[in-house]
């Protein structure tokens, strides 16, 4: 006797008129048991393995309801669909609050229960079959499209076509076509770095409008026009948050706001020094350099001190644009819970402020924690993992919390990253002084040298808009997957970051990064 595709329980008091529908699920290879009412269920359930339960609504005796309560003590995890007469609302939501799988509507036709059934039973395998099919149906469409991008615009397209594919692609267990993405990928990582180095001078040289959106625009042409309403408006850099991470977040908050989400690239180097105080001041770092020396503070050990002044430089751009508020914007950095609190506690005036700039640091926390603690790598050891692990903290974080919040008091939101990551998988050699900074993506010292296959070297970093801090100043910037090693203890050092998330350097992971308008749903 062949394996039934299922066993199915249907329970309804007036099983007898339902021969039809029971003699096509047998056709159609499932087990089906037939009860005439709640008790007889609950006997049944605890004698045998059911995968589904039909359960009608109206019955007399023990109803539908209480029958499904009683099978959820039984069996927390066994799919339960009620059948029901019934089209009113508070019954509806009363099932679903009971956790019911499915919710039908009499009379059912059998093509209908075979739909639900399907979609309770086989949704996984369903999605998995699809997924792989539509991704090889697409897979040439896109290749074509990398080996034509030859825009921004075309770019912005290909990363985030891929991205969806990824993030399509988790429930999907067949490796060869994964990493058939991951290859597809690859090449075009290759081709955009190609791209970059090509136009990428002529961006940073050529006036806002003439260019793609850069992290100098997303001021003046994102967050100014929100204000123009003169409704109070929170600015929010996570800082690190990659575009498949967005993704993942605001499929969490389709709730509470409606998004209106673009992609821009970070500047050169993809790092907080640069990107982010252009965030804050709609400046290139020469140009912050030049026009704000007091703000533009740097050590080689630690550059920490150049993201010291973003309240100030954001003042800065306000009075320099002349963009009228009725009061200075409202900064907060949040790296640790006690930040947090800080915030919670100002929150009733700061939904009647102008503009409330926060920076969020635990995206970042976590990409660093992961390269630094075995731990957290063996918990994400993969793109699809690390996202698990980012969606995990977003779920219980401050900043969903934050979001709900201003989603109720009907604040709008804009939300954008300073740049991205990439995991890095091997090394290339680099020859440097002692002076030299100690990235792993990009360094910026005297006589930097390395292979040009893996580093863009850039020997005037005025070319870039890029500060000079010495007379003599070299920047490199590592492509693709690579980390910048020295040739002493190379080995070592490239098992140890082997495998990490960094950023800094070119790719499209780490350059092509998500702003958001989000608008409240809720009032």
């Amino acid at each position: 006797m062949e394996k039934p595709v299922a066993t199915l329980l249907w329970v309804d008091d007036e099983i007898e008129n339902l021969t039809a529908h029971l003699t096509f699920l047998k056709s159609r290879g499932y087990l089906v048991d037939a009860v005439a009412s709640g008790a007889d269920a609950l006997k049944l359930v605890d004698q045998r393995s059911y995968d589904l339960v039909f359960l009608d609504e109206n019955m007399p005796g023990m109803g539908g309801l209480e029958t499904l309560g009683e099978l959820k003590k039984r069996k927390p995890f066994l799919p339960v669909v009620m059948i029901t007469k019934s089209e009113a609302e508070s019954l509806m939501e009363e099932a679903i609050g009971r956790q019911i799988t499915d919710f039908l509507i009499k009379p059912v036709n059998p093509n209908q229960i075979l739909m639900t059934i399907k979609k309770s039973l086989d949704n996984s395998r369903i999605t998995h079959e699809i997924t792989s099919r539509d991704y090889l149906q697409s897979s040439n469409r896109l290749n074509q499209d990398i080996d034509l991008a030859s825009s921004a615009d075309d770019w912005i397209e290909v990363f985030t076509s891929l991205t969806r594919w990824e993030l399509a692609m988790a429930s999907v267990q067949d490796d060869s076509i994964r990493q058939m993405l991951t290859d597809q990928k690859r090449q075009a990582n290759l081709r955009f770095i190609r791209f970059v180095e090509d136009q990428y001078r002529g961006w940073v040289n050529a006036k806002p409008g003439e260019r793609p959106l850069l992290s100098v625009d997303i001021l003046q042409q994102v967050l100014v026009p929100e204000l123009k309403s003169k409704q109070p408006v929170f600015y929010i850099v996570i800082d690190c948050l990659r575009s498949d991470q967005w993704m993942e977040f605001e499929a969490r908050l389709t709730d509470y706001f409606t998004a209106d989400t673009r992609y821009y690239f970070s500047i050169l180097p993809t790092a907080t020094p640069y990107s982010r105080n252009s965030l804050f001041s709609g400046l290139f770092p020469s140009e912050i350099e030049n026009r704000y020396p007091d703000l533009w503070t740097y050590s080689v050990d630690s550059e920490e001190s150049l993201n010291a002044y973003e309240a100030e430089l954001l003042k800065a751009f306000f009075a320099r644009n002349r963009t009228s508020l009725s009061q200075d914007p409202r900064y907060f950095k949040i790296n640790t819970q006690a930040d947090s609190k800080g915030l919670e506690q100002s929150f009733g005036n700061l939904i009647r402020q102008d503009l409330t700039a926060v920076v969020i640091n635990f995206v970042d926390m976590i990409s660093h924690a992961r390269s630094e603690m075995g731990i957290l790598k063996e918990l994400a050891p993969d793109e699809q993992a690390y996202r698990s692990l980012s969606n995990s903290w977003f779920d219980h974080s401050f900043l969903k919390d934050l979001l709900i919040n201003l989603s109720k008091a009907g604040v709008k939101v804009v939300v954008t990253s300073d740049h991205g990551c990439v995991r890095c998988t091997r090394g290339t050699r680099v020859n440097a002084d002692r002076e030299t900074s100690t990235n792993l993506r990009y360094k910026y010292g005297r006589n930097l040298n390395g292979d040009p296959k893996d580093i863009l070297i850039i020997r005037n970093p005025n070319d870039f808009r890029l500060p000079k801090y010495s007379g003599n100043t070299n920047y490199m910037i590592a492509k693709q997957d690579a980390v910048l090693l020295y040739p002493n203890n190379y080995n070592q050092y490239q098992n140890q970051f082997r495998d990490t998330f960094q950023h800094g350097g070119l790719s499209m992971e780490e350059m092509i990064v998500p702003v958001s308008v989000l608008s409240p749903r809720l009032r």
